[in-house]
């Protein structure tokens, strides 16, 4: 198991939620809502430099939705990509300190919010209560830097080496674990290798930050690359540094079936947060419409989830504030505010 520090920040966590935390969900399909445009490779990490404010206001509008966890605005986030559009490297790095900074203030603004009003429900549905929240550094995959899709498909070709993985990753997680997150999230790992390659790194780095491993899957029983989700979940499991694993990006139907497989190999907290069920077309680089679930068929998932094993749940590309405050409704241990009239 994890070392005392980071296995006691995720049991704090879900003892004062009861049992089950809440996860926040999509952040480009939000940044665009409040007229961000992310046709770009750098995806919604080009508002770190277009627009923070709006990355803030979706912090916030997440942590009003009940959410207990925040992901930074880094998935796209790499050095290699600010500099391939003409940054310094030092620009670059100041650019991931800042998707942690922006997601910190959004919570010490929350905080400021919980105290102004009263704790429990604030107006038009919005929670405020003081409670304790986590904000995450998401580090996206190789795949996510490539923005070809690959991170959906998990093959990087035959001359992709551990050693090629983690020299692209290193320098950036160790920007963001400095700039005080308080876990790093490896999110929507496609194939073993990669996983490997973080684990080995957080290793080699001596890091003493905690993190979660979440990976994705297109048909219910492996990664997308066709690894082992046992194998990968299992990596996962012997790294000390790791507090959770789980499944991320990933159509909700898929998700009961998953979570059985980790629960094979996992002692550790499992997360789950799926996306609406859409599917991504690479090519175009959109989002196919009318192919996902609505927000009640998501729901009704959740608690399913948790009685298979889930005690970290939210949402990915394409689900809402709306989601999360569904989610967090539906949890018997959250929902003990009055209903929304």
């Amino acid at each position: 198991m994890g070392s005392v520090e980071t296995s006691s920040l995720m049991r704090d966590l879900l003892k004062q939620a009861g049992g089950v935390a809440v996860v926040d969900g999509g952040l480009a399909t939000e940044l665009e809502r409040h007229g961000a445009d992310l046709n770009d490779p750098l995806w919604s990490a080009k508002c770190l430099l277009t627009s923070p404010h709006l990355i803030r206001t979706v912090h916030l509008d997440y942590l009003e939705a009940g959410a207990d966890i925040i992901i930074t605005a880094s998935y796209q986030a790499t050095i290699q990509g600010f500099e391939a559009k003409g940054f310094s490297t030092e620009e670059s790095e100041d650019l991931l300190r800042k998707s942690v900074e922006i997601a910190r203030e959004a919570r010490d603004i929350y905080y400021d919010r919980c105290t102004e009003g009263s704790s429990g429900d604030g107006g038009n549905g919005r929670i405020l209560k003081h409670r304790k929240i986590l904000v995450a550094a998401s580090v996206g995959s190789y795949g996510a830097y490539l923005a070809d899709g690959s991170e959906y498909s998990g093959d990087y070709g035959e001359a992709m080496t551990l050693g090629t993985l983690k020299d692209f990753h290193r320098r950036r997680v160790q920007v963001l674990a400095e700039a005080g997150p308080d876990l790093l999230a490896f999110e929507t790992v496609p194939n073993k290798l990669e996983a490997q390659a973080y684990a080995e790194l957080l290793e080699e780095e001596n890091m003493e930050l905690p993190a979660w491993f979440s990976f994705n899957s297109k048909d219910g029983v492996n990664v997308v690359s066709g690894d082992s989700l046992l194998e990968c979940a299992s990596i996962a499991e012997s790294c000390k540094n790791v507090v959770a694993v789980g499944i991320n990006c990933t159509p909700p139907r898929f998700i009961h079936g998953l979570l059985t497989s980790i629960t094979k190999v996992a002692t550790k907290p499992i997360i789950v947060y799926p996306n609406s069920g859409e599917s991504y077309d690479a090519d175009r680089k959109m989002w196919v419409q009318n192919t996902g679930v609505s927000d009640e068929d998501f729901v009704s998932y959740v608690n399913k989830w948790c009685e298979v094993g889930a005690s970290l749940v939210g949402g990915c590309c394409r689900t809402t504030p709306k989601t999360i405050r569904a989610i967090y409704r539906t949890l018997p241990k959250r929902s003990t505010t009055p209903p929304e009239q």
